[in-house]
């Protein structure tokens, strides 16, 4: 069901997102009265899934999730129909209009998704407002995997900033590491500052750690409190119900072992797998004991209760207040995702690797129906969706852009032919890319 909810999230977020991309095409086509003979959202080889005509288009949604396009009357596009391009130029086509208006034609889709970015922004801090954790806040400090851990860093340890600059959110810190590449992390340890530095080849090994699977744990985490342990519900295995336990019992300990941290509590029953260990709990005034034999997962089967101890900040936003605080929100994810192509195109970093397709996108969704997560994940896909069509890759908005500067720059147009063999290239290195990344995702789930 998880799965689903998820498929279904991603399948309608690309709906919205594909249909108003095109429909920035085909806008500006309207207004500069050129004719648009096919609007689909999604691709519709051999058949489509519905179709109807109204006025000189052909409106419809095809099966394959790739995309969608407007297919424009006089343009080289993936349509690949060369044909109507023998005949002598009529006033309504594509190839008629002055540079300018092509231009606007062109970039009317990346428009429309900056555009949107912003609305659905806006939108959610006026709805729901914002809610982070403050680093501050983690006042028990980080839970760290071994590849953290191997730089210096410690559980327990307050990471307060980076390169002396305080960080404000928790979650911003590995993100921070990654895009914005500091030499030094700043944290507390047993009421001293400790300075860490973080070597150049960390990373590229954060990005291969993230790159070999879904089941990635996050390099660090808030440590908070191992009590009170309050059982709050059983799985539906649950080794411990099935010994006798109840909702609002409290766990004490684990072979006599009392925990200070969770995560002292988790290590500790991993080392328990298949093997049998005495439960201490606590019933109003009774202490009771089970013995229970732990599985595969070394998991008693206890959702615990509070799930998160930790002061959010919340902040609500006026329409006036919500307004600059989504544009800012826009052009702050825009910068960032611009920083992580210099990731990718740097090779000591092998980012290639964790080019992700369809299974990772589908992936970010929650799998619960989530209306805030969604619209959240869907402006920051619109923000994706848009850069990635200025890339200046021939059958991508941006090759048609970057031909039409060249044109209006020197006066001179390149030729059909010219055209016609770098939009099958391009066709062929978008292709290529899409076997990558969705052969990442194959790799990963194997992993």
């Amino acid at each position: 069901m998880e799965t689903f909810i998820k498929i279904c999230q991603f399948l309608l977020s690309l709906s919205i997102l594909v249909m108003l991309h095109e429909l920035g095409h085909f806008t500006f086509a309207k207004i500069f009265k050129t004719r648009v003979e096919k609007f689909y959202i999604f691709f519709n080889p051999v058949f489509s899934l519905f179709k109807f005509k109204r006025g000189e288009t052909e409106y419809g949604m095809g099966w394959i999730p790739l995309g969608g396009y407007v297919k424009i009357a006089g343009m080289i596009d993936e349509s690949m129909d060369t044909e109507q391009m023998k005949r002598p130029a009529k006033d309504y086509e594509f190839r008629s209009k002055p540079a300018w208006q092509r231009l606007l034609i062109m970039i009317g889709g990346v428009l429309v998704n900056i555009v949107l970015a912003f609305i659905i922004y806006i939108a959610v801090l006026y709805t729901w407002g914002e809610e982070y954790l403050p680093a501050k806040n983690v006042k028990h400090g980080v839970v760290c995997n071994e590849l953290v851990k191997s730089i210096g860093v410690q559980d327990g340890d307050i990471i307060y900033a980076l390169d002396n600059e305080e960080v404000e959110r928790f979650s911003e810190i590995i993100p921070n590491i990654l895009l914005n590449a500091p030499k030094t992390i700043q944290v507390k340890r047993d009421n001293q500052t400790v300075n860490i530095d973080i070597p150049k080849s960390f990373i590229p090994a954060l990005i291969e750690q993230s790159s070999n699977s879904f089941k990635f744990s996050y390099p660090i985490a808030p440590r908070f409190e191992f009590k009170p342990f309050i059982m709050e519900s059983f799985s539906e295995n649950s080794v411990i119900k099935k010994a006798g336990a109840k909702i609002g019992d409290e766990l004490i300990a684990i072979d006599g072992n009392e925990f200070e941290y969770f995560d002292q509590y988790s290590r500790y029953m991993k080392t328990a797998a298949n093997k049998p260990v005495m439960v201490t709990a606590l019933r109003n005034n009774d202490t009771l004991r089970y013995t229970v034999t732990l599985g595969e997962n070394s998991l008693l089967g206890i959702a615990r209760n509070p799930i998160f101890p930790f002061e959010l900040n919340t902040k609500k936003y006026t329409l006036a207040e919500a307004i600059p605080a989504g544009i800012t929100t826009t052009i702050d994810k825009l910068g960032s995702y611009l920083k992580q192509f210099k990731l990718i195109f740097n090779s000591e970093n092998k980012a290639y690797k964790s080019l992700g397709g369809f299974i990772t996108i589908g992936n970010i969704f929650p799998g619960v129906w989530d209306w805030r997560a969604f619209w959240n994940l869907t402006a920051f896909l619109s923000i994706i969706l848009g850069i990635m069509n200025l890339l200046p890759i021939p059958a991508l908005d941006g090759g048609h852009v970057m031909f039409l500067l060249y044109e209006i720059i020197t006066r001179r147009k390149p030729s059909e032919k010219f055209m016609e063999y770098a939009q099958l290239t391009g066709m062929l290195l978008l292709f290529s890319l899409l076997i990558l990344a969705n052969a990442n995702d194959v790799i990963k789930l194997f992993n």
